[in-house]
């Protein structure tokens, strides 16, 4: 019986040396298909990032998946948010893609979010956050200067709070002194960009490596139809930015830029994918080692080369970390951010 038993044990270790996970994922995901869900509306840089990676990565799934992706926007992608924390599969089909910004928001107390961030199964992001504000040509304005002296309003449009077209010309408002009044209700960059064009708002921030693809016609445009960067977060050569001032050298008192710094942390991981708290572990790491391998994929980069988009690949461990530093900022950040945090029934 002894050697019957041991027998059995031992082939069972020879068995678990023979890859089984990789054989249970092949069999797991053979014939079925992944959804990515975009949190954003249709043409912006989370529909960009978002398609592109759902093109690339069956490839990298054991058993070779289909994919497909969609569009679920509203409430700044909280929508998404909240459908992958409620009501997606726990079986590592469905990876959803929204703003990385309701985390922040949810460290701040917004009574609209109710998620714990903590228990999503975070696979990845494809980039980081560059943050840049721009006024219309029509204004007149062209410069940080010319923004801060001008007594034109300024209407900026924004999801809503938690985005950077929301939050960060409120803390230019705080830091800098510029009046800039924040328009809510768009459902993305796209449509944000429309309402530009028809000049029912006259500046925008956003996030400049999705920017410098998606608004490329604003950028190029000539006279009062060009869209203006005036201030940026971080150095870049593109021509329309390469010259602008830093928001570290702009906001000059150390704990008015400790305001931006606070919310700035989310830069760190942007456009996140996750999938619905439950999910397994050993499919987590395959979805994380898949987004990996997709991400470093020569066809992807020459694709996000043509199309001018940045990868800066952000793994799902450190994702997951980030995540929880964000939950966790002190009570003094959140003291200084307060005024980012809409309250109920606004």
């Amino acid at each position: 019986m002894k050697s019957i038993i041991g027998s059995t044990a031992l082939l069972c270790g020879l068995l678990g040396l023979y890859n089984p996970a990789g054989v249970w994922a092949e069999d797991f995901y053979k014939g079925k298909t992944i959804r990515f869900i975009v949190g954003q509306a249709a043409g912006g840089g989370y529909d960009t990032y978002g398609r592109l990676i759902a093109r690339h990565i069956t490839k990298h799934i054991p058993g070779n998946p289909a994919t497909t992706a969609e569009n679920m926007e509203g409430a700044g992608s909280l929508i998404s948010a909240n459908y992958v924390y409620r009501q997606a599969g726990r079986d590592g089909l469905t990876m959803v893609m929204f703003n990385n910004s309701l985390v922040v928001q949810n460290a701040l107390g917004d009574p609209r979010i109710k998620i714990d961030f903590r228990k999503l199964g975070w696979v990845g992001a494809p980039s980081v956050g560059v943050p840049v504000c721009m006024v219309m040509g029509f204004t007149g304005l062209k410069t940080l200067d010319d923004v801060l002296k001008t007594k034109m309003p300024l209407k900026a449009g924004a999801t809503r709070a938690g985005s950077a077209g929301y939050d960060l010309p409120l803390i230019l408002n705080q830091t800098l002194g510029t009046n800039i009044e924040v328009i809510s209700g768009f459902t993305g960059t796209a449509t944000t960009r429309v309402a530009l064009q028809k000049r029912e708002i006259n500046a925008f921030c956003s996030q400049w490596e999705s920017m410098r693809v998606t608004a490329r016609a604003m950028l190029d445009a000539p006279g009062e139809d060009k869209l203006i960067p005036f201030i940026i977060s971080e150095r870049w050569e593109d021509p329309e930015v390469k010259d602008l001032p830093l928001l570290k050298d702009a906001i000059k008192d150390p704990k008015k830029y400790a305001i931006f710094r606070a919310w700035a942390a989310q830069m760190d991981f942007q456009r996140p994918l996750a999938v619905a708290p439950g999910t397994p572990k050993e499919r987590i790491a395959i979805l994380r080692k898949g987004l990996s391998e997709t991400l470093k994929d020569p066809a992807l980069l020459e694709e996000a080369k043509k199309s001018k988009l940045v990868i800066t690949f952000v793994t799902g461990e450190k994702t997951e970390k980030l995540v929880d530093e964000v939950l966790s900022m002190s009570a003094e950040a959140k003291e200084s951010l307060s005024f980012l945090v809409r309250k109920a029934g606004k």
